[in-house]
């Protein structure tokens, strides 16, 4: 169990969005195709670390390959691994100092990202304790590292980095509280009315775990808060005067109670939709480049997505990269960073990672003869090559579940435009 007291498989499944969660994979056979090897030893870059204040020289390839790209998705294939995280780190940094990325969409709830913002703008708040409220995927040193870094880039530059959560699940009172106060302060005669809704669906704990079991496992009658949280947001989307910041507190809390009510099956597909419609409207709220930092299962373009987990059943839904994707095109990259053995940090401790099975697509990148690069996918190919970007994907699933889960549905080509490859992983260092 996690902090929330929520199932392990079903935050695997995407209701509250905490678990690892891999990349993508081919068929393949088990001895490198020479052509292949070939094409990926001609195109890998090596890379010179993966310490996040090293130079950012051996990235400057990467200009080409994000482009003109108004959204780049960095996708992890596994959380809570230290080496995944910093590089994600160290290209954020790239995309942020020399490219001119200011909003960081990242996988955790909303509300309390609204709280690390806060830090990241002015220095306010204890970040060890932020981080110790976030998802268990972030609760790690190297989580903290990066905020910290946004908090001195922020200190020395006028032109502000915006952090913001993109997910709704664990939406905490203080965007009730927000809602509250801006109706009070700019439509008073419409606060009685606003207060009919949204007192009786405010939490009444800091414990939003237990308030989370409470409503999804416990309240049998859900159409009352679903009824009371979108009455909320149609009042304040209606305002004379309405702020978007509000609107979208409002809107994350109707995501809350919607989501909760659903059959958990839904429940994926519901979250990535909604998390797709959050970086969309941080795009549009903030007219900045934005950098998607989240699971490779989310940030990929992945409209078929499928994992496996024995013994439950099979977990299906688009990905909010496919929604990105089809919206922006060109506009949206998505980058998946992959690794081939390792360890990461599970709830009750370490879990060892074998080596990248054959029939996965990890396994091929052994032809690099390197252990840290990045690929471009979108550079000219043909024959076995393309077969290989093309086929059906295959690769490692839930880490916790073991190599009998993996992930499956589209194609490296469509998951991914760039690669960022490490061989061996080490768990993060837990908070």
């Amino acid at each position: 169990m996690n902090k929330t007291g929520v199932s392990r498989r079903t935050l695997l499944g995407g209701a509250l969005g905490v678990a690892a969660v891999g990349g993508l994979g081919v068929n393949s056979s088990a001895s490198p195709d020479e052509s292949l090897g070939r094409w990926i030893r001609r195109n890998a870059v090596p890379l010179d670390s993966t310490a996040v204040d090293a130079s950012l020289r051996d990235l400057e390839h990467l200009r080409r390959s994000v482009g003109s790209a108004q959204i780049v998705g960095l996708g992890e294939p596994v959380h809570s691994t230290a080496e995944i995280t910093r590089l994600k780190h160290r290209i954020l940094r790239y995309l942020v100092e020399r490219m001119g990325f200011r909003t960081i969409a990242f996988e955790d709830d909303w509300s309390l990202c609204t709280q690390v913002n806060d830090y990241v703008q002015t220095g306010r708040g204890d970040l060890r304790a932020l981080v110790g409220q976030m998802s268990t995927a972030w609760r790690s040193e190297e989580a903290a590292d990066l905020f910290e870094y946004l908090r001195a880039y922020n200190a020395t530059h006028r032109d502000k980095v915006y952090f913001a959560g993109v997910e709704y699940f664990a939406t905490r009172q203080l965007s009730y509280d927000a809602i509250d106060r801006y109706v009070a302060r700019h439509a008073p005669d419409r606060l009685a009315e606003l207060r009919r809704s949204l007192e009786p669906i405010t939490p009444d704990t800091t414990d939003m775990g237990k308030y989370v079991w409470w409503y999804w496992k416990e309240v049998d009658n859900k159409a009352p808060y679903i009824s009371k949280a979108k009455a909320v947001y149609e009042l304040v989307r209606a305002l004379r005067e309405p702020d978007d910041v509000i609107v979208h507190h409002a809107r994350q809390i109707a995501s809350f109670y919607e989501a909760f009510s659903l059959p958990e099956d839904e429940i994926p597909v519901y979250r990535d939709a909604r998390a797709a419609e959050n970086v969309r409207w941080l795009h549009r709220h903030g007219d900045e480049k934005v950098v998607y930092w989240a699971a490779s299962a989310h940030t990929a373009n992945a409209p078929g997505l499928r994992t496996i987990a024995p013994p439950y059943p099979d977990i299906v839904y688009p990905s909010a990269g496919s929604y990105i994707t089809r919206w922006y095109g060109d506009r949206y990259r998505s980058l998946g960073f992959t690794f081939d053995s390792g360890t990461t940090l599970g709830p009750m401790g370490p879990i060892d990672m074998p080596p990248a099975s054959p029939d996965w697509f990890e396994y091929q990148l052994h032809a690099a003869g390197t252990d840290l690069f990045s690929l471009d996918l979108r550079r000219p190919a043909n024959g076995a090559v393309r077969e290989w970007l093309n086929s059906t994907a295959k690769t490692r699933g839930y880490a916790e579940v073991g190599p009998a889960s993996y992930m499956t549905g589209g194609s490296v080509a469509e998951w991914f435009d760039v690669l960022i490859h490490c061989r061996h992983v080490t768990a993060v260092h837990g908070y």
